[in-house]
């Protein structure tokens, strides 16, 4: 395991990173501010050097505070630096008890967590530019769907309303649908292009869309989530991630709660599992025969179904990993 000579704490904001340096051997720490800009960084990394420390002795740490972070990972990234990004509620429940709260204080706690946490250490790589498009471009869709949903529930006031009273809306809601809706497919043409022009993208999604059930709209959001499969090690994991995963509820003798999913989840990808397990189960037969007998077990329908939802992700993994796209055996059963 690696030893780092410094740990340094960051605090991201939108305008601004509170730093805390951490030594390691002595615990001694020094706070400062700068801009969170890349230039400003840069600046901040090169007086580092200039105390002659070694590069390869610097452990940089931060929470993933989303595009507020983007600066930082790749300026640190283009510099060949260390970065560890921790995930925010992870640093906050290894704090133990603690009262108030300031940017100084949660640089400190970030610097002191990266040090006694050491063998959990995941350096961060720069996502592909490829990929980091299609998570910019399916946010973009998933803001343009909203807008579109708020918008076409005015139409449903036309039938509490006078005509002549809702005809003052009607026209200028129209145009702001038909809006949305041609954004809505410039940016999925977009995501298409991207895809085909990336032939590992395009192969991934190719066979992630050769399991029955799975559309084209999840196999995008699996190549988003896993960053083109290299950040999950098996699909348990990913199962994990997505919320599907059961976990036991028990203390004792006297705690025997039921075996559940955590609420601690991507939503979107539980979501689009929920979507192509029902599909999955009606135009598949071997995964229709797998959730009657779940259900023969005494399994209720929704824990049934959730056992879909695993069964998929376990097929999407196997089919990336073997690189050939899935097989229904059912069709050779004689």
């Amino acid at each position: 395991m690696k030893k780092y000579s410094f740990h340094i704490g960051i605090d991201v904001s939108k305008l601004k990173l509170d730093i805390n340096l951490l030594h390691g051997q002595t615990l001694s720490s020094e706070h400062l501010v700068i801009e969170n800009t890349p230039k400003a960084i840069k600046a901040f990394v090169k007086r580092l050097m200039r105390q002659d420390t070694d590069g390869s002795q610097l452990l940089f740490c931060c929470e993933n505070t989303g595009v507020y972070s983007n600066h930082l990972i790749h300026t640190l990234t283009e510099l060949g630096l260390d970065l560890w990004v921790v995930d925010a509620l992870e640093i906050k429940r290894s704090k133990g008890i603690s009262r108030g709260k300031s940017d100084k204080a949660d640089a400190k706690d970030i610097a002191f967590y990266s040090l006694r946490n050491i063998d959990k250490l995941k350096l961060v790589t720069l996502t592909d530019l490829d990929i980091q498009k299609l998570k910019l471009l399916h946010g973009e869709r998933e803001k343009a769907m909203k807008s579109l949903l708020l918008m076409e529930s005015s139409k449903e006031s036309s039938r509490f309303i006078s005509k002549e009273v809702f005809k003052e809306i009607s026209a200028i809601n129209d145009s702001l649908v038909n809006a949305i809706k041609r954004a809505i497919k410039k940016i999925e043409d977009k995501i298409r292009t991207i895809i085909k022009s990336n032939q590992e993208l395009s192969r991934q999604q190719t066979l992630i869309r050769s399991v029955p059930g799975v559309g084209e709209k999840t196999s995008v959001y699996f190549i988003i989530a896993t960053k083109g499969f290299t950040t999950f090690e098996n699909w348990r994991k990913f199962a994990c991630y997505s919320g599907v995963a059961p976990f036991e509820y028990s203390s004792g003798s006297s705690i025997k709660g039921r075996t559940k999913v955590n609420h601690l989840a991507d939503k979107k990808m539980k979501s689009l599992l929920q979507m192509c397990a029902m599909k999955s189960i009606t135009i598949d037969a071997q995964m229709r025969e797998y959730y009657d007998r779940k259900k023969l077990e005494g399994k209720n329908g929704m824990l049934a179904l959730n056992n879909v939802r695993c069964k998929l992700i376990s097929r999407v993994f196997a089919v990336v990993k073997r690189g050939t796209p899935y097989v229904d055996t059912y069709a050779f059963a004689s």
